[in-house]
């Protein structure tokens, strides 16, 4: 597995290729990179009153998905996390369990801090080797992570 192969933030063009393929073949992205079931599509509110379908790496655990604001190690927060601090609810698309299909979900967004979020930013780590590796260019940048649980 490349060592960054959670970081989508590659363009638009990209995203979108991303987005489309999540959407054709049930939540199962292999192409252009081995995602496998992995992504969610977080659909985040903009401060303009749009939308931003952000296609995100996620840990499933205890009932909610929980997504990461890395931007591959950048000093920089992704423009996303500034739409989930403002929302108090967002539209998930997942793969559905045991289908060859997507839901979507609405989940109430909640910031997590403290050793909750030290817990789950591991639990990435453990689950891509690349997490740690953004820790060493984020010049510092605490990474925020969300947990969506379904409302």
């Amino acid at each position: 597995m490349c060592a960054h192969p959670w970081h989508v933030g590659l363009g638009m063009d990209f995203n979108q290729q991303i987005i489309d393929t999540f959407r054709a073949n049930g939540g199962e992205v292999n192409e252009p990179m081995p995602f496998g079931r992995a992504l969610v599509l977080v659909h985040v509110p903009k401060k303009d009153g749009g939308e931003r379908i952000a296609p995100l790496a996620a840990v499933r655990d205890d009932g909610a998905w929980h997504v990461v604001g890395s931007a591959g190690g950048s000093p920089k927060h992704p423009a996303w996390v500034y739409g989930l601090r403002r929302a108090e609810q967002v539209e998930l698309e997942v793969p559905a369990d045991e289908t060859n299909t997507v839901e979507t979900v609405t989940t109430a967004v909640t910031e997590l801090e403290g050793e909750t979020r030290e817990v789950v930013w591991e639990k990435f780590k453990e689950f891509s080797s690349g997490f740690a590796d953004y820790e060493k260019t984020a010049q510092g940048r605490v990474f925020p992570i969300f947990r969506l649980t379904p409302a």
